[in-house]
Parts: structure tokens; sequence; C-alpha cells
């Protein structure tokens, strides 16, 4: 990816000729973008001035060498693992992020329990969507800040491990993740191809699933959004040597029923224990499916979803997640008992205004009220509160009764939950009508050349 380095002009002196340079919709050379990343990497490039180029390249956009050269020293930034050492394929998936997604926290036991690795490497809430390490950090004692050589060892015991990016792996990324998720530059599709792959391809994976949301929950809104999201991340994993394939999915609502860290911990364990909402279970088995194959632990995506269901119902899944639980410190008890995960103080139900069926939800608003509840960040500093949340009691194409509840809100503060609760309120539409049939829940599926 560095072959065009060699011909790029001189670096400007000043990193504000940089930011000229792309505010005035210019393409940066691969030397421009290392100078700029590996300086803000160091600390040697304030926050202010990452902030405005970030924002420009937003607002003008970047090109696909800008975006490779990105992805490039992103991943260069630090440890690139070898996990040559293990001899089961090595297999993650990563979503682009939506509200109630907590697929993640069933697809690193389940497939492991298929016998695949899963070294997943992932992320906290950015925007109005919710991170996988602040759901894990939820269960009481979990650590996600693992060294490499602790990662090594709870893969090496249980084929799987779940942890956020160090000073080790793609401290790049880590850095300009925080900054991205308070300074309004979360949607640009090349910033968001460049922070998923390069932490990606740090983990030393042979293949990788993209889940790659559209809809108004989604930070691409449209399909041709999430295709183009699709397509880079897709092409960027082939110029790297590994297997990459992309579900275009639907988040036009919430994802299952529960919104908020703990929350979706104990729904992700009622999947795991062979319950849940329909439409997270089903898609959870669809991700695992195609992770099996490409894995190569089955030959077509039946077998798969066959395996998938099995490692469900077998139980194997949830005893893969109780050993990783264990072993990376958490309390193993709450597999049993989740009632054990942090629980808000109070809670209030959000009733119906109107009676008819639910043709609309604004499933941003949604995510946004639980970060409002404190289950989000406002500033990089902020803490996350576990125990609040969001439970949806009524999704597209429900009928409701006036006064009827839509959600329950669990919360710690009353100010807060006033807030949220008219966010709520807000994003439910009610008509007299029921709604057309939803779009499937996955769209499109993106492979590159080498797919099948």
């Amino acid at each position: 990816m560095n072959n065009f380095a060699a011909s790029t002009p001189a670096v400007p002196a000043r990193v504000v000729d940089i930011i000229r340079k792309k505010r005035d919709g210019h393409e940066l050379s691969p030397a421009e973008i290392e100078r700029l990343i590996k300086g803000y990497t160091r600390g040697d490039i304030p926050d202010y001035q990452v902030s405005a180029w970030l924002m420009a390249g937003v607002l003008r956009g970047f090109t696909r060498p800008e975006t490779a050269a990105l992805t490039e020293v992103m991943l260069r930034s630090g440890e690139v693992l070898d996990l040559s050492e293990f001899s089961p394929k090595k297999v993650d998936k990563h979503s682009t992020g939506g509200v109630g997604d907590k697929t993640s926290l069933v697809l690193a036991p389940l497939v492991a329990a298929g016998g695949l690795l899963v070294p997943m490497i992932s992320g906290r809430g950015l925007g109005h969507t919710g991170g996988t390490l602040d759901k894990l950090e939820s269960i009481p004692g979990f650590n996600v800040h693992l060294s490499v050589a602790e990662f090594r060892s709870v893969l090496r015991a249980c084929g799987c491990s779940m942890m956020g990016q160090t000073e080790e792996i793609a401290p790049a990324d880590r850095k300009l993740y925080a900054l991205r998720d308070v300074t309004g530059t979360v949607e640009s599709p090349y910033l968001i191809c460049a922070s998923i792959m390069s932490k990606k391809l740090a983990e030393g994976i042979d293949a990788l699933l993209l889940d790659v949301k559209t809809g108004c929950g989604a930070f691409m809104k449209s399909e041709e959004q999430a295709e183009l999201l699709a397509e880079l991340m897709v092409e960027t994993g082939e110029c790297m040597g590994k297997t990459v394939v992309a579900l275009i999915t639907n988040m036009d609502q919430p994802l299952g029923q529960k919104v908020g860290n703990a929350l979706e911990v104990a729904e992700a364990l009622e999947v795991m224990n062979g319950g849940g909402p329909s439409d997270l279970r089903h898609l959870c088995l669809e991700l695992a499916a195609w992770m099996f194959v490409l894995g190569g632990a089955c030959d077509s995506l039946p077998a798969a979803r066959k395996t998938a269901g099995q490692m469900i119902d077998s139980g194997r899944a949830l005893e893969k997640f109780r050993e990783m639980v264990e072993l990376q410190g958490g309390d193993p008890s709450v597999i049993d008992q989740p009632g054990k995960l942090p629980r808000s103080s109070r809670s209030l139900e959000v009733l119906s205004r109107a009676q008819g069926y639910v043709t609309a939800i604004a499933c941003e608003a949604i995510g946004t009220a639980c970060g409002v509840l404190g289950g989000g960040r406002e500033r990089k500093e902020d803490a996350v509160d576990p125990s609040v949340g969001i439970v949806l009691h009524k999704k597209l194409g429900d009928r409701v009764s006036r006064n009827e509840p839509l959600s329950t809100v669990h919360y710690n503060s009353e100010s807060r939950a006033s807030r949220a609760r008219q966010l709520i309120e807000e994003s439910y539409q009610i008509s007299d009508a029921p709604p057309a049939e939803p779009r499937p829940l996955v769209h499109r599926v993106i492979q590159g050349s080498g797919g099948n």
C-alpha cells in the first residue's frame, strides 16, 4: 500500500497547511497523512488541530488512496499480531454501529464453540450507538484492558477473547476514535473504513465478516452509503490479503428490545439460552453462519446455519461465554443470575398518546435517549452508567392502544429521564393503518473478487 509514496511532494512544514489543503478539497499525500497521524499518536499534535482536519475530511471527503494510506498508518502505529501459533482459522466480525446491536457478545463465544478462533478487538460507544467494550464492562470485574500476552492466553484457553485497543494495537485508531465521538466526525465512510480495518487487520485474522448497518439508526442512512462503506472495507481487506465479506443489514429500528449496556448483556444471555427476540436471534445465527463458512468450518451456509443453531441449543455457546468472562476477570455468576448486573434505581413507562400501529421509530433518537440517560458519552472523559437504558415493548408493525406502554426507561437521574422520555415519545409514529412489510434484516451480501 506504500507504492504511491515515492512520487508524493514534500510534506508541508506546518500542520496547519495540511489542514488547509484538506479544507480546500485537495488530496493529501501518504507522507502528509503519516505525519499528521504519527504526530497525533505521539502527542506532538493537539486535539484541536486533528479535530479541524477530521471535520475538513468529513465535509470534503477522502479519496480511496487517502483512505488506504490512512488505514495503513493507523494499522502500523502499533503491533500487528501474529497468531500463526494457533491452528484454527482466525475469524472476526465487526459491526458499523447500531442501536441495540449486541451481536458480538453472542458471536464470539458461539463461533469459538464451533471450533474457530475469534480474536475480537472492539470499541467504545460512538455517537448514538453503543460500544461492545462498555457492554462487557457492565459485567462486574470484566477486564477489557488486556495486554497482548493476556489476550493470547485467553485465546489459547477458550478460543475467543474480547478486548479494546491498547498502546500495542492500533493506538492511532484508539485516539482518533475517541476524538471523532465528541467532535461530530463519526459519519464519514472513509474514516469508518480506516478505523475498522486498521484494528481488525492488526488482529492477525484470516477472514473478517462485516455487518454494515443502514437505516435511520445507522451512521450510513442510505443503502448507497452503506454499500460504499462495505465496498471500501472489502477492497481494503483484499488489498491486505484477507478474505472479507460484508452484509448490509437493516437498522430502521433497534435490534432486539433492550438498549443500554447491562440490559443488552442480559438480552445477549437470553439468546445464548435459546430465547431472546426473534430479530436478534436471527441475525446472530446468520452472522455466525457466514463466519463458519469464511473460516472453513462449514462448506455451505445452510450447514453453517444448522451448526450455529446447535451451538446455541446445546448450551456450548453459553459455556464458552462463561469461560471467557471468568478468564477475563468477570463474575461468571451473572451468566445464571443476570439480576446481578448493574440495575438502575428507578424506572418509568413511556405511554402511547394514540391508538393504532407503530409505523416508524426514529431509531437514532432511541440511541440518543440512552446516551442522555448516561449510557453514552458527550465528552471523552465522561463515565458511562452501565445500569441505565430502555426496554422497548412496541416495535414496527405492533398494534398499540392509547396509554399502553411503548417502552420502559431505566434511569438514575430525574432530569435525564425527562429529556430521554421526550425523545422516545417523539420517536414513535402511530398510524391508523399498519405499515408495509418491513425490509428484510439482511439486504445484500458484498464479496470481493475472491468471493464465491
